[in-house]
Order: C-alpha cells, then sequence, then structure tokens
C-alpha cells in the first residue's frame, strides 16, 4: 500500500464538490481510500484516523486543498491524485441558459413575484443575505448555520417586523405550499401542520403521517436553537399563529430537540389557548397525556400516529413482525462473544440521535455521545466510548464537508473503525432520504456493512445491525428499494426510530441476563 497527497494553497471547492471529486477517484484501479477536502482542524482529524496526517497537512491552512489517496501502488496512486485534479478543474456548467441573477436584488428585479429566499452560504455571509431579503420583503429560508445567537435573535425581530418568516439559521428542513425546501421528503399533501425547531423530527413525522394516509398542509422549520432562552421561540410562536389560521390545517404538530424549560412553557400556553387540537413533541421531556386541546407524546413515532388518529381513528404504524424480531435476536444472541457488550450509534440526522440518546438512558444508563453534556460528553468526536451515540450531522463532522446526508463517506469509515473494536456488540444507525438526500444511500450502507462483518468475522464475531429509514415510497431513492437493499446485506431494518432504538436497548438488556 502507499499514499500520495497533494496541498493544493488557497483553492476552495464546495463541500458537494469536493465529495464528488473524492467519489470519482475511488472508482479509480487500485484506490483503496481517497478524500478531497479543505484543510479544516476536524478534516484535519479524519487525515489523522486515515494515517494521512503528515507534518504538511498539519501546516496547512484551512482555505488550502488537500487530495489524499491511498491505493496498492505508486502507479495507482498518482492516477487517483491526477484524476481528482483534472475533475476539479472542470468547469461547473449549467443545465440552464436562462440568466442566472447574482444578488438577491438582481433576482428580485428579475422577477417581482418572488417571496421566498432560500440562503445556503458560509455562515459569515449568511446574515447579510439574508438580511436583505427581510428588508425587500421576501421570506427567508436560511440552511446556513454558524451564524450567531446575537444575528439570529436580530434577523428573527426583523422578520417580526416585516411580517415575515424566516425558517433558521441552520433549517435543515421545510414544506411549504407542497414544495420541500432543504432536505424533505415526498409527502402527500394532507391537513396536519407542522412548526419544528428539528429537520429530521419534521421529516420522520411528516414521512411517517404518509405511510398513515395522512399528509401535510404546511411544515415551518425554525432552525435548531429558536426554542433556546436567547431566541425566545419567536419563529415557532409566529408558524404556530400562521398554522391556527390556516383553513388547510386542522391539526398542529410541534416538536423540537430539547427546548429551554421557560420557552417550552411559552409554547405551550399559546397552544392551550387555540381552538385546533395541537400535538407537543418536546425531544427528552417526561410529560405525556392530554392536557385541553393539547396531547403531550414521548416519541416522533407516535407523534405522527397521534396526530393521524386526530383525523382518523384506525391508523396503524408500520412495524417489525414478530418472526423478523425473535429471528434477529436469536441470532445475534447466538453469534456474540463474551467482550461484546456494547452499543454504537452512529446518526445522521440530528432530532433522531436525540431521540435515540434519550430512549436509550431509561434502557442503559449513561451514554457517551457529542450531544451531552458533563460525564458523558464525548470528549474525541472520532473515537468510541463504550456506549456511544454521536450526531454525524453536527458542525464539527460537517466543517468543510457535506453533511452525512449527501455524502455517507466519513459515517462509512467509521463503521469500518468500530467494527475493529472487539466490545462493539451492536450498530444502531439511521438512512434519511428524500430531496437533497445521496441518490441511493443504502447501496453504500450495505457494501460498508460487509466490509465490516469482513472484518469482525476474521476475529470469530458477528456484527448485528439495526437500521431506521426516514422517507417514503415516492422519494426519488425509493423507500422499498433502500429496504430491500438492506434486507439483502443482512442489515434490521425497523419501521421507524423509536423502534429501532426500543429493540436495541432490549438486546443490549439481554447480554447481562
Amino acid at each position: 500500500m502507499t499514499s500520495r497527497i497533494l496541498i493544493r494553497p488557497r483553492e476552495y471547492h464546495d463541500s458537494v464538490r469536493l465529495m464528488r471529486a473524492s467519489e470519482a477517484i475511488r472508482q479509480e484501479s487500485g484506490v483503496t481510500e481517497a478524500m478531497a477536502m479543505m484543510a479544516t482542524v476536524n478534516n484535519k482529524k479524519i487525515l489523522d484516523t486515515s494515517g494521512l496526517l503528515t507534518d504538511a497537512v498539519k501546516a496547512a491552512n484551512p482555505d488550502d486543498l488537500i487530495i489524499a489517496v491511498i491505493a496498492d501502488t505508486e502507479e495507482a496512486a498518482e492516477r487517483a491524485v491526477a484524476a481528482a485534479q483534472s475533475f476539479l478543474s472542470q468547469k461547473v456548467q449549467s443545465g440552464q441558459q436562462t440568466l442566472q441573477p447574482r444578488s438577491v436584488d438582481a433576482a428580485c428585479a428579475l422577477n417581482p413575484a418572488i417571496n421566498m429566499a432560500c440562503i445556503s452560504l458560509p455562515g459569515v455571509y449568511a446574515y447579510r443575505e439574508a438580511k436583505r431579503a427581510l428588508e425587500l420583503g421576501l421570506n427567508v429560508f436560511l440552511f446556513s448555520d454558524n451564524v450567531s445567537r446575537e444575528d439570529e435573535r436580530k434577523l428573527k425581530e426583523l422578520a417580526q417586523e416585516k411580517n415575515r418568516l424566516l425558517m433558521g439559521p441552520d433549517c435543515g428542513t421545510a414544506l411549504i405550499n407542497g414544495v420541500g425546501l432543504g432536505f424533505a421528503n415526498a409527502v402527500r399533501k394532507g391537513k396536519v401542520g407542522l412548526v419544528a425547531a428539528s429537520g429530521t423530527g419534521t421529516q420522520e413525522i411528516s414521512s411517517l403521517l404518509d405511510w398513515l394516509h395522512c399528509g401535510v398542509s404546511q411544515a415551518i422549520g425554525t432552525g435548531g436553537r429558536d426554542l433556546q432562552h436567547d431566541i425566545g421561540g419567536l419563529t415557532m410562536l409566529q408558524g404556530l399563529a400562521m398554522l391556527a389560521a390556516d383553513h388547510g390545517t386542522d391539526v398542529i404538530v410541534v416538536t423540537s430537540k430539547p427546548p429551554s424549560p421557560e420557552i417550552a412553557e411559552k409554547i405551550i400556553a399559546f397552544c392551550s389557548r387555540q381552538t385546533k387540537p395541537v400535538v407537543i413533541n418536546f425531544i427528552g421531556q417526561s410529560i405525556t397525556g392530554q392536557k385541553g386541546n393539547i396531547t403531550f407524546t414521548s416519541t416522533l413515532a407516535e407523534t405522527a400516529l397521534t396526530a393521524a388518529r386526530l383525523l382518523n381513528s384506525s391508523c396503524e404504524l408500520p412495524h417489525l413482525s414478530s418472526a423478523d424480531t425473535n429471528k434477529f435476536m436469536q441470532t445475534a444472541r447466538a453469534a456474540r462473544k463474551p467482550s461484546q457488550r456494547y452499543l454504537r450509534g452512529l446518526y445522521a440526522g440530528g432530532t433522531l440521535c436525540y431521540e435515540a440518546l434519550f430512549l436509550l438512558r431509561e434502557q442503559l444508563g449513561g451514554i457517551y455521545s457529542n450531544l451531552e453534556h458533563g460525564a458523558y460528553e464525548l470528549k474525541d468526536l472520532f473515537n468510541s466510548k463504550e456506549h456511544t451515540i454521536i450526531d454525524m450531522g453536527e458542525d464539527a463532522y460537517t466543517e468543510g464537508r457535506a453533511h452525512p446526508m449527501i455524502d455517507p463517506s466519513l459515517r462509512n469509515q467509521r463503521i469500518l473503525r468500530e467494527a475493529q473494536d472487539p466490545d462493539v456488540a451492536l450498530l444502531l444507525l439511521d438512512l434519511v432520504i428524500g430531496y437533497g438526500a445521496h441518490e441511493n444511500p443504502a447501496a453504500q450502507l450495505a457494501e460498508t456493512i460487509t466490509q465490516a462483518r469482513a472484518i469482525t468475522q476474521a476475529d470469530g464475531r458477528d456484527l448485528p445491525v439495526i437500521v431506521t429509514i426516514c422517507g417514503t415510497e415516492n422519494d426519488i431513492q425509493n423507500y422499498e428499494k433502500q429496504a430491500e437493499q438492506l434486507w439483502a446485506a443482512g442489515i434490521l431494518v425497523a419501521g421507524n426510530n423509536a423502534e429501532a432504538v426500543t429493540l436495541a436497548g432490549h438486546y443490549l438488556e439481554t447480554l447481562n441476563d
């Protein structure tokens, strides 16, 4: 094996283009690993885990391009590096011949009917462009992250002043008048309206509603920090007021990553004054049951089912058969070695990760995570410890890289590393499909799991894997086709995240029986 590293100073490429370059050079004959990335601090850590952190890489600046290759021979490495340079030197061709405006002002001048701006820029530029869009009277879907809390508050106050909607920053998902923004799924139109401070929470609930033959009127994203104390739930309150007045919405759903307690109470108080039924799911909060017009739920799946039953009482969620569950348990127990004691959860969806973390705490106790603070905070993000569940969509993993829903390569590398740990008893994963996501993530995941099992089998171990797929049969990747590829690779596919997590916890609990 040989490695080759090329550093090109001050050559910036966006993360999706670098992902495509990496995928292209991995297809070169004799190449076992290839990465094209910007020289950010965390990308250097990724290179370190692959043995590619040279002194030159350590000294590179964040705006320097790194092309790193591991291949069978010097010739194969040279070809791969040359292929990467050729790919990145190609000009991006637009599929359209129409005039492409280069600013928000120019776009509005070209088409005065525009009423929504979708902004996805590095955070340092995002505030300025979002502010300008609001000043021009546009609603804003702000996908960008790394916007300061102070700037977020200013933008949301400006949006209220202009009577416009600011979704974000770091807003991953919305469905507005049937149009998906960011990461969204092909969901049928219906009577359930969502306001969510979580991207994959919106995707999980809306996809399950589709499976339940209901649908979504509107799904308004707020950005993950909206229900924190210093933001005050400004967008959520605005969105709730819109859904309360919307004739196409009969049931309102609220979901959020763990909110500040005082802001949660503010949201609950607002919802209690509405005439429509409201379903509230605050991840990690213990309150359940019905109070007036509000039903509190403990999981995303329960939230979707409750909303659907408010419209049609005969609904049932898709779920694993008892035969599949029993077969998985028996096979996994029979092949397990005594050293295999720990769970490793590797999530692309942040809200799905939060849900897994809170549900498994009840069954397994302390779990290390990058979403935790205090005793169980995972200090080394690139090495797991005992029971570990991580959100690989967090900024530390995505700075200078595409999100794992788009580019699963970093998680695939992590899966192979986890397979080398003799203490790993089970992998728990999500697969998020839909608009904006990888075109066929199941194929890559199935291949990676096959490689991981080759590692464990060489050591006399098995590697049970449970996956939840967030998506619908009408997504371009097609839920059923994704599930078939995973089942064919010996991977258990749960009906929803809560079911996957509960089964994983049950399996880990039985190891101590």
